[in-house]
């Protein structure tokens, strides 16, 4: 499995500088604002810090189940299609079964009893199944908003679950994350843009499909935007371990990383190396690290994408 993967990244990666006009460039450039948007809603911004509620992360993992669901019937039905074959990598790419094991864990063997499709997701759900049966062209747009998302900085994201949720580190609860069937995700996705941009495609399609993507976007941002407002109706128990205070330290204010800071704003050098040991020293401040990795990790490759 992994052999044939890095042995067509080899074969399809791109011999050329990248066209402006290719379409994986204008899918980047197209969408580049309402990514900066979805990025920055609250619910993103909280797991981005660590700050995870359990019960929001479980309901996140139920409505990619059903976004995967429905955008995998539709793949399956397109597969053959000639403008989604050369994308068709089901091995490598498939999220609802790993999704299925997630909820399992999380909800039990019963599952599938406990879990239901909200109204954003359906809305979401819909429309792929729409696009899916009558343009399905536009499926190229949901496979790139979503698997290419899902391989930038995935891992990253995984390690600020697994730490700020207590999760095994075997990897139960998170499956979701991650790709067997991958060796490299740079490489991957490289075999996917050049997959993409060989599609033979008239400007008035390539248009249609930005605007599809951006559409996508917005419909994972309504997502977000519903576990948001539940959210507000569950009780706080976020996942954070907290920096700890002067109490917790025994007395010694020495040891407090706000004392640190402050000292070291004033010129101290040692009270600098005190502040970075009493993070780092910290799981809430190991669980921060990782966010800011994964902030600039996803950053990064959406910006190479």
């Amino acid at each position: 499995m992994f052999v044939v993967v890095i042995l067509s990244t080899l074969k399809y990666k791109n011999k050329f500088p990248p066209s402006p006009e290719d379409l994986s460039e204008l899918l980047a450039a197209g969408t580049k604002e309402v990514h900066e948007k979805a990025e920055n809603t609250q619910f993103v911004k909280d797991f981005l810090k660590g700050r995870i509620r359990k019960e929001l992360f479980k309901l996140g993992a139920v409505a990619l189940y059903y976004t995967y669901t429905a955008m995998e019937e539709e793949i399956e039905r397109n597969k053959d299609h000639p403008h989604f074959a050369p994308l068709y990598f089901p091995t490598e790419l498939h999220r609802r079964e790993a999704l299925a094991r997630d909820l399992e864990y999380f909800y039990g063997p019963d599952w599938q009893s406990e879990v239901s499709c909200s109204p954003a997701s359906q809305r979401y759900v819909d429309r792929i199944h729409e696009v899916g049966q009558e343009d399905p062209v536009l499926l190229v747009s949901h496979a790139y908003t979503r698997y290419m998302g899902d391989l930038s900085g995935g891992q990253v994201l995984k390690k600020v679950a697994q730490r700020a949720m207590k999760l095994p580190p075997t990897g139960e609860g998170l499956e979701f994350y991650t790709f067997d069937g991958i060796h490299s995700a740079k490489e991957f996705k490289q075999l996917y843009r050049s997959r993409m941009n060989v599609l033979v495609l008239d400007g008035d399609t390539k248009k249609r499909l930005v605007a599809e993507a951006v559409k996508a976007f917005q419909f994972n941002m309504e997502v977000f935007d519903e576990l948001e407002e539940i959210g507000k109706t569950i009780q706080e128990e976020v996942l954070d371990a907290g920096m700890p205070v002067h109490g917790a330290m025994g007395g010694d204010i020495s040891k407090c990383p706000y004392y640190s800071a402050k000292m070291a704003a004033s010129g101290g050098s040692e009270y600098a190396c005190q502040l970075a040991m009493a993070v780092l020293r910290h799981p809430t401040g190991q669980v921060l690290c990782a966010a800011l990795a994964a902030a600039l990790a996803g950053f990064a490759a959406w910006y190479l994408m």
